[in-house]
């Protein structure tokens, strides 16, 4: 059905739609403090602002995978990248807070659909190609995110406007798109026609306990990014370099598992792979945060990024799996991919502050111990809802 130069060419095209995406999201969190001082908004307004692109990614991402299932996930790839490139513009001007709200929005709308969509292109590859490709097209995320946070402190750095810098950005993704935009799967790779008498019959709950999965391993990763910093700062009173580091150690962990996930999968199964992840990610966590010292955290925050590397990406994998063997006709790939992804999701949102209130309550040390017990129940629970 497909050659080997067009497969070839849809996992590159792929590969960028990640890189592409995670370099946006990184660029955006890279000017935070500039809106803020733009606006003159105090913290607590600008959190508040930040959940217009949270309410946007929610919002978009069940019609987006109606509209992926429809049409292909590789045509909406394509031209929801070419929208993604007038998203983050629309941020950079910062007219006005009510403009930065409506901006967020969109932009947090685009960044949804693109996300979802290329998340179920990669699934169509692993299901034509019979190969597991998730895990490295999550590294490309990771690997992008990381370029545009650090291009972005570089123009911070230089007085650079978020206005000119969200532009030039635009355009490098437009570029992009145009560039690779013939590259990816044709249509009917994942196009899937659902039979609504079957849809009525069955209830896709695996889709949800996949989510769920997903939902402590988002709860991880957001406590591992908001909070390292803050626990080697104000408990063990770490000097600024030392209080960079976890984050460092954590984000170098999770793109090395991500690189090496799909190898490790392949050759002793998701499942294994998940029960030792959430084991490393969870017990690694614990331990380092009873040892009550500096160097127990910067030891579990790698392994913490280590275990939770390869955690959402098998996850997804999984769905997509799912939907095209024991769902067909029931739910699309794509749709598998927006159920487990809307559910794991919120565990980005919902994480970081979870971990503020309990620590309000106890102590920081002890509240980061929610992430640790998470991860260990994926570890007990992957066996059972993952087959192979």
């Amino acid at each position: 059905m497909f050659t080997n130069d067009g497969y070839r060419k849809a996992r590159i095209a792929t590969l960028i739609a990640f890189l592409i995406n995670g370099f946006s999201v990184g660029t955006f969190v890279s000017r935070i403090p500039d809106f803020k001082r733009t606006l003159a908004i105090s913290n607590s307004l600008l959190g508040t602002s930040l959940l217009f692109a949270t309410a946007g990614v929610f919002i978009a991402i069940r019609p987006a995978s109606k509209i992926a299932a429809k049409f292909g996930s590789g045509p909406v790839t394509k031209y929801s990248a070419m929208t993604l490139c007038l998203g983050v513009p629309l941020v950079g001007l910062l007219f006005n807070l009510q403009w930065f709200w409506l901006s967020l929005f969109i932009y947090g709308s685009l960044s949804s659909v693109h996300d979802l969509s290329m998340n179920s292109q990669a699934s169509a590859l692993e299901h034509v190609g019979d190969k597991r490709v998730m895990s490295k097209f999550h590294a490309g995320w990771s690997l992008g995110g990381l370029a545009g946070g650090a291009i972005g402190g570089v123009a911070a750095s230089a007085g650079l406007t978020p206005r000119l810098h969200f532009l030039l950005v635009g355009i490098l993704i437009l570029t992009v798109a145009l560039l690779t935009k013939n590259w990816f799967l044709p249509a009917n790779a994942d196009q899937h026609v659902i039979n609504k008498e079957a849809k009525k019959s069955k209830r896709p709950t695996k889709f949800l306990i996949l989510g769920l999965l997903g939902l402590g391993g988002a709860i991880g990763e957001g406590a591992a990014s908001d909070w390292g910093g803050v626990l080697a700062r104000d408990t063990f009173h770490a000097s600024p370099f030392v209080t960079a580091l976890p984050y460092v150690f954590f984000s170098t962990m999770m793109v090395a598992g991500r690189i090496s996930g799909d190898r490790i999968a392949t050759k002793y199964g998701a499942s294994k792979l998940l029960t030792w992840s959430g084991a490393i990610a969870g017990v690694g966590l614990a331990l380092g945060l009873i040892s009550n010292n500096i160097f127990g955290i910067l030891v579990a925050w790698l392994l913490l990024g280590a275990g939770l590397a390869t955690i959402i990406p098998m996850l997804v994998s999984a769905s997509g799996k799912l939907a095209n063997s024991e769902f067909v006709g029931v739910v699309s790939a794509a749709e598998g991919v927006a159920l487990v992804t809307g559910v794991a999701y919120f565990g980005f949102v919902i994480g970081p502050p979870l971990i503020g209130f309990v620590a309000d309550q106890t102590s920081l040390r002890w509240a980061m111990m929610i992430p640790a017990g998470l991860a260990i129940l994926v570890s007990l629970t992957a066996r059972k809802v993952i087959t192979s």
